[in-house]
């Protein structure tokens, strides 16, 4: 039967491998583990039995079977909602596209206006001085030619004043910095990409895989009582050398018996563990202690299994020594486990009875673990009589606690200095998973997300507010956790629609493609990420390492600052050409620049310039600059800023209108010096402080003291041009 023919109501039954085909719930079955990474995004499976009897469209069964009731099916599954998120919105322009075509097209009306009041001028002052002539009615074929010229002048006014480098500016930028960040281990799917992470000031990022390893590890350990951190390969040969051969032996051997995993050797040669993270990190942890794995398959018989059961928390094997003898192996919930454990191993790798003193020492371990977000399992053995066969059952109780695991998905390196290096630089970083929020909360602290004034959530608790509760609570939002893909979603459309922010959003699986395609700009990785999530995404990390993204945030910061150079310095030229063609038409009649001039020089202004600046790499401290949203304006700032010095530096300048050294004696008129020094003050105050305003964005000192210093030689010539121009009046 198909399952396009499935109707809620139908009976399926599902084992290992099958796809679930619809959204149902759980009859009858037994030992069920369903991956729903395609869905959360998170690689450790999820149980279900009668407690938690959902199962959603998409996820594949990967141990047990069971019977499921369809609920719903096609387009109102859990699934048919995620893709129907994909097809919504639109290709909206990027914040820097709004902004240029903004200056382009303020540009474009003040050249017409120009051109337009340039050739009235000039008509006009034609006309007069044929009306003083007493010619006005008679025109002859050179005034239609000249007529022409003033028409071809005004035409050029036009094109001169309209930025017609921009466009190429913009893409030689784009270009360059889409190369430099291919060798940055970034694919760039999008042009446009580029310059819109440089205006990011959200970032929503996955976890597994993205902040974390994706590589579930055993980081601590207690064995024979004693606490070990294992951060390195090393840590792992001197644990095994601390330890009493003995303990080394037994312990590998549950380790490698006692699992539902397999360690082969691949098509390539190289050694491979198959099964659940969890056990793979287990098995990792005995090949680290110099285990292995075949020799101690072999070296016993198994009796018994009892695979994992989501009730018990457990999972055992009986295995036939071959010295004789039968032995059980037991490992879980660390919990659940030491309760049925009666006896130790001693620091001296004796067994020892457990008194009160040692079950609270290993109780407080087991708490300490789990604060530090690690999932602990403990591993226990006891000896059987030989009278055990394979149809009793495996011993509940009278185990030996052989010792104490902690595990969990390590931060990738260098990701708590993106973080801080993301805030700094005014980029707000979100985690959003779907794993336990005090596992998101811990990771997070360490990746310095959280901050104590900052929000954990869940997202069935998300899901549940009010539109006025989610407009107060969303800023405040650092950690979403148990998050559906819809949550993520709704999230990022309202970080977007409401607070105006530039948002980048990260993710691997399937789940991810509608955050990724709702974001202005999404993040896919390229190594963990499914194709659904990379044909959604405008970049592919390919190294799927978060401070990647801190690499392609800095070089869209490099575009943007690029192209306000650009920007300022081609208004600087066509204002002067403006000005000078319309202020010398409306005193003398003719304009001094021809038609010929204007282009050529527009040609080589916007052509041959902007390669002075596009082709250049950011530096080392370039994304301590803050990022630019939505409503910023592209050059506000650097014009308000460049005029007022510019007015103060006129004041120094009028002080004295004979002498060369104009600031003699300055320092004497106290009354000069406070209005000069309280202007500068207010002047930094307003930059600073009051942005929303003056509409303006903040700058720096370093700025303000490079503008100073450019303004100091030009005030110098001043100075000595006016100087000479009083000796020659005189």
């Amino acid at each position: 039967m198909s399952i396009y023919e499935l109707l809620p109501g139908d009976i399926v039954h599902l084992a290992i491998g099958d796809q679930v085909p619809a959204d149902g719930i759980f009859l009858s079955g037994f030992s069920v583990l369903i991956d729903e990474s395609s869905l959360t995004g998170e690689s450790e499976p999820v149980i279900v039995n009668a407690e938690n009897p959902f199962l959603l469209s998409g996820t594949k069964v990967q141990d047990g079977a069971c019977k499921m009731l369809v609920t719903t099916v096609g387009m109102r599954t859990q699934w048919g909602k995620l893709m129907a998120t994909l097809s919504e919105g639109g290709d909206d322009e990027t914040p820097l596209q709004v902004k240029l075509n903004g200056v382009a097209t303020l540009i474009g009306k003040i050249g017409l206006i120009f051109a337009v009041v340039t050739f009235a001028v000039l008509v006009w002052k034609m006309i007069s001085q044929k009306w003083l002539m007493g010619t006005t009615f008679s025109w002859s074929g050179d005034d239609a030619l000249e007529l022409l010229e003033y028409f071809a002048i005004a035409v050029t006014i036009v094109v001169v004043a309209v930025p017609e480098g921009l466009p190429l500016a913009v893409t030689l930028s784009l270009a360059f910095a889409m190369k430099k960040m291919m060798n940055d281990k970034a694919l760039v799917r999008h042009l446009a990409a580029c310059e819109t992470m440089g205006s990011a000031t959200s970032i929503c990022s996955d976890k597994t895989g993205t902040l974390t390893t994706n590589h579930m590890t055993v980081v601590k350990s207690c064995i024979c009582m004693n606490v070990k951190e294992l951060s390195t390969p090393d840590d792992a040969y001197d644990l095994r050398s601390e330890l009493p051969e003995s303990v080394v032996k037994i312990l590998l051997q549950s380790i490698f018996n006692n699992t539902g995993g397999e360690v082969v050797v691949n098509k390539d040669g190289k050694r491979e563990i198959l099964g659940t993270p969890t056990e793979m990190a287990i098995l990792e942890f005995g090949l680290s202690l110099g285990g292995d794995f075949h020799m101690e398959r072999r070296a016993s018989k198994v009796v018994k299994v009892e695979p994992f059961n989501s009730t018990k928390k457990r999972m055992g094997i009986v295995l036939e020594l071959t010295k004789g003898g039968l032995r059980a192996h037991t490992k879980g919930a660390s919990e659940i486990i030491l309760a049925a454990c009666d006896k130790v191993i001693n620091s001296n790798g004796e067994v020892v009875p457990i008194d009160e003193a040692s079950c609270k020492h290993l109780n407080k371990i087991i708490e300490q673990f789990a604060n530090e977000a690690l999932r602990t399992l403990c591993l226990a053995y006891t000896e059987l009589e030989n009278g055990f066969s394979a149809e009793d059952d495996i011993p509940a109780s009278g185990y030996t606690c052989i010792g104490i695991v902690g595990i969990k998905d390590p931060v990738r390196p260098g990701v708590r200095e993106s973080v801080a290096l993301c805030r700094s630089a005014g980029v707000t970083v979100r985690m959003v998973t779907g794993d336990n929020i005090n596992t998101a909360k811990a990771i997070a602290r360490e990746c310095g997300i959280l901050t104590d004034d900052g929000v954990a959530i869940e997202g069935p608790v998300f899901r549940e507010k009010s539109l006025e509760e989610l407009l107060e609570l969303i800023p405040k939002i650092q950690v979403m956790a148990r998050s559906s893909p819809l949550d993520k979603h709704t999230l990022v459309k309202h970080l977007r629609t409401t607070f105006n922010e530039v948002v980048a959003v990260t993710g691997d699986g399937t789940n991810d493609a509608p955050a990724l395609h709702e974001a202005d700009i999404g993040l896919a990785m390229g190594i963990a990420g499914t194709e659904v999530a990379k044909e959604s995404a405008d970049v592919i990390i390919m190294d799927d390492n978060f401070s990647t993204i801190v690499t392609v945030a800095k070089w869209g910061r490099s575009v943007y600052v690029n192209i306000q150079k650009f920007v300022q310095f081609q208004l600087t030229v066509n204002i002067v050409a403006l000005v000078v063609n319309f202020s010398s038409a409306c005193l003398t009649g003719s304009a001094p620049l021809t038609a010929v001039q204007l282009l050529w020089v527009n040609m080589i202004m916007d052509t041959l310039v902007p390669l002075i600046w596009f082709l250049q790499a950011y530096g080392k401290t370039f994304f301590r600059l803050h990022g630019c949203s939505d409503s910023d304006l592209i050059i506000n700032t650097i014009i308000f800023n460049t005029f007022v010095f510019c007015q103060l530096f006129n004041e120094v300048n009028s002080r004295e209108m004979e002498k060369v050294n104009v600031l003699k004696g300055m320092l004497n008129n106290y009354v000069f010096v406070s209005v000069l020094g309280s202007t500068v003050l207010f002047q930094i105050i307003i930059i600073e402080i009051p942005r929303n305003i003056c509409k303006h964005d903040s700058s720096d000192i370093d700025a303000m003291a490079c503008l100073c210093i450019y303004r100091i030689p030009r005030h110098a010539d001043c100075c000595s041009i006016e100087a000479h121009s009083s000796v020659m009046l005189t």
